[in-house]
């Protein structure tokens, strides 16, 4: 960079107390930065952007086979300074350039049967990330082009689906082998399928205990990250909470009830990915001592915190990891609203649904 431009940076305002967004809210910010002397300036423009990419490899033998692939949301420019405007010649001392862009509402996703689709929230794994940036860029005749990035948080808030609402049951059957003789049925329901952060799942079971020894109801909540690129898909699981009742007696029935409290810094699940899926899923379990233990699950959807809730937050792999941006007192410089603008177009793989190794969501199929 010349000396003649310092501290070159791109900043936004924050909405909220958690410093997220969400579709259709109003980012605003500004561009600062600092003249040594008088110079002449091409151009400042500042874009905003949404894409998801994922990048993960496998060892085949003494081969190593690399897996990536990206998705596009949107890219929206806006010029603060054009060339058209003829020369642009500013004085030494510092300069700052406000901003407002409108996020979009939704986006294209080609080869989708339902091709509109809301944006994804914000998200940072092992192998794959959802990032939302606001970029600024400095453009000056014979010199490198001065750049600047933020990236801000993206909570997607609106989820209309029925299927949130859906109470869900499953139950099992299981007769004892090797050590324990009888058998073990449990018949287990909760009240939905979407939870918010930080509130409570009421886990009703009838437990009838027919066998020879005493068990004892268990509980996990975990979740699951999905990375898809080159029909290939890579699977992490992790388990977030595990609780457990009290035991039932031999040739006993109980009905338990359990509330299984949602940890209010988890992600939210994200189901509207090409590439990459975060799920969850509440495992009930029967622990029986020398023989397997049974077992129904749950696909539970994680929403975000209500608004105003004293659980609302940002999620946890984001608060950590992304850069905090100053917002100096916006004075002098211009303003332009955002016009509506389509997303730039793009060519992302084909969407998750064509690889034929992964449920819709809606099916609810129970399966692992």
């Amino acid at each position: 960079m010349s000396s003649s431009v310092k501290n070159f940076t791109v900043g936004y305002n924050p909405l909220n107390k958690s410093n997220t967004f969400s579709s259709g809210d109003y980012l605003m910010g500004q561009v600062t930065f600092e003249l040594t002397n008088e110079c002449e300036v091409q151009s400042l423009f500042v874009k905003l952007k949404g894409k998801a990419q994922v990048s993960w490899t496998e060892n085949y033998g003494k081969t190593i086979v690399t897996y990536q692939s990206k998705e596009k949301y949107f890219s929206i420019k806006q010029f603060v300074i054009q060339e058209s405007m003829g020369k642009n010649d500013l004085s030494p001392g510092c300069h700052v350039y406000p901003f407002t862009f409108q996020i979009p509402v939704h986006f294209i996703a080609p080869f989708v049967a339902t091709s509109c689709r809301d944006l994804p929230s914000s998200f940072k794994g092992s192998c794959g990330k959802i990032l939302y940036t606001v970029e600024a860029n400095l453009n000056r005749s014979m010199r490198m082009d001065s750049k600047a990035k933020a990236e801000f948080t993206l909570i997607q808030k609106t989820n209309h689906d029925p299927v949130m609402m859906s109470p869900q049951q499953n139950m099992i059957d299981k007769k004892m082998k090797l050590f324990s003789t009888g058998s073990v049925a449990m018949d287990v329901s909760i009240a939905k399928t979407g939870f918010c952060q930080g509130e409570g799942i009421r886990v009703m079971a009838s437990i009838q205990n027919k066998s020879s020894r005493d068990i004892k109801p268990k509980y996990c909540l975990y979740r699951k990250y999905s990375y898809f690129a080159n029909k290939k898909r890579k699977v992490e699981t992790k388990d977030i909470l595990k609780e457990e009742g009290e035991a039932i007696p031999h040739s006993a029935g109980q009905t338990v009830t359990r509330i299984i409290t949602v940890p209010s810094t988890v992600t939210t699940s994200i189901l509207n990915c090409n590439i990459i899926k975060v799920e969850y899923r509440l495992r009930v379990y029967l622990d029986v001592k020398y023989a397997s233990d049974p077992e129904v699950k749950f696909h539970i959807v994680i929403l975000p915190a209500l608004e105003g809730s004293d659980n609302q937050q940002s999620s946890d792999f984001l608060t950590s990891e992304f850069d905090q941006f100053p917002n100096p007192y916006m004075s002098g410089g211009m303003s332009f609203l955002q016009n509506p603008a389509a997303p730039e177009p793009s060519a992302p793989p084909p969407s998750y649904e064509t690889y034929g190794m992964y449920p819709s969501f809606t099916g609810l199929d129970r399966k692992p």
